[in-house]
């Protein structure tokens, strides 16, 4: 199992820019499909973006055109670049890692590696 260890959350002003990052370690990412979920108080753990091994990418709907991921397999991490950042983009984010990688699943139980999750707080 890999582990994953995200960073760079915060408290931003709406129109904002944060990002975040995901380091694994204890095996290579490999083939994995790399996703990035976030959970709001209340609300169920949802996909926001995905990227497979070879760079292939999901966004939920919410975020498209505002978050940007990417994955540097030779350093093991993957990022997500979020940009006009809104008060409803506040959760605790969590990168996860799928070891299948066949195709990027929205399903949470899919996914076999989970950081431990990073705050984004963003005012407005």
């Amino acid at each position: 199992q890999v582990q994953l260890v995200e960073s760079g959350g915060g408290l931003v002003q709406a129109g904002g820019s944060l990002r975040l990052s995901c380091a694994a370690s204890g095996r290579s990412l490999g083939s994995s499909v790399m996703g990035w979920f976030r959970q709001a108080p209340g609300k169920e753990r949802e996909l926001v973006a995905a990227i497979t091994w070879s760079g292939n990418r999901y966004y939920a709907d919410s975020v498209k055109g505002r978050f940007t991921i990417s994955r540097d397999n030779a350093k093991n991490a993957v990022s997500l670049q979020m940009n006009s950042l809104k008060p409803e983009d506040t959760a605790v984010y969590y990168c996860a890692a799928d070891r299948r990688g066949v195709a990027v699943s929205r399903d949470a139980h899919d996914y076999d590696s989970w950081g431990q999750g990073t705050q984004v707080t963003v005012s407005s």
